[in-house]
């Protein structure tokens, strides 16, 4: 599936503020009509370490009503989390209706990092598919609308950023030793996400691959799924899609 991503496409800057342009504010106004309508909505964020999760996240943050959503940045599980069961923890982040919670990883931990670094015995990892789809499943058939994005960069284009970070001073701290350990293992971690997306791409929760070697192309590929799946839950409920206005002179940050 993933050697058959283009991951050469690319926006150019202008392109990239001339679509911008019009989907931020659409996302603002989608954000607020989802508000009203009592829509729930859970995006996840997966991907390979330094392909843009983070500044992706923030884009959709910058345009959206601080009020009306969260982020959770998921690590490892706290002892007193490993006590309950796996999916306890995220249970506890479900939106309430209305509200957008972001995951910045999520429970696909549990067959990709748990998996390769055998932290999980392979009888519980692979059961979790199965948990994992009757968890989404049962958000969806509550009303949640489920976006799913998993950003994609090559091991060579990783080792790139990696290197361009730890050359900079103020964001050195970024590359963690694990993230290295991480990259040494990028093909056993490649067969983890193959049989990931497989085994849990369904009707309710579809993933989104993106291709992430450009920021522009993969900003626009993001605000474009997320509007389009806001529209489509306000369409299935009869309310109607709010119209964006233009502003001709509005600058969009990129």
């Amino acid at each position: 599936m993933l050697e058959k991503v283009d991951l050469t496409l690319a926006l150019k800057k202008q392109e990239y503020k001339d679509q911008a342009h019009r989907l931020t504010p659409q996302l603002t106004l989608l954000q607020r009509a989802c508000w009203e309508a009592l829509i729930p909505v859970i995006i996840v964020f997966e991907g390979w370490d330094a392909s843009g999760k983070g500044t992706s996240i923030n884009l959709l943050a910058q345009n959206m009503d601080p009020r009306g959503f969260r982020i959770h940045p998921i690590k490892g599980a706290t002892p007193q989390e490993k006590q309950m069961p796996w999916l306890w923890r995220f249970w506890l982040r479900i939106p309430n209706y209305g509200e957008v919670a972001i995951f910045d990883r999520s429970w696909y931990g549990r067959v990709l990092v748990e998996r390769v670094e055998k932290l999980t015995p392979p009888d519980l990892w692979q059961k979790a598919y199965h948990e994992i789809l009757e968890f989404e499943q049962t958000l969806a058939e509550d009303g949640y609308v489920i976006i799913k994005f998993f950003l994609h960069i090559s091991k060579k284009e990783q080792k790139k950023r990696f290197k361009h970070l730890q050359q900079d001073p103020h964001q050195s701290w970024r590359v963690l030793p694990e993230d290295l350990e991480h990259h040494r293992k990028y093909n056993e971690y490649l067969v983890a996400t193959e049989e990931m997306l497989a085994m849990t791409e369904s009707e309710w929760g579809p993933w989104t691959i993106v291709e992430a070697t450009d920021r522009y192309w993969s900003w626009i590929k993001i605000l474009s799924t997320v509007n389009r799946r806001l529209e489509e839950s306000l369409i299935q409920k009869g309310k109607p899609i709010p119209q964006v206005i233009i502003e001709p002179n509005e600058e969009v940050q990129p």
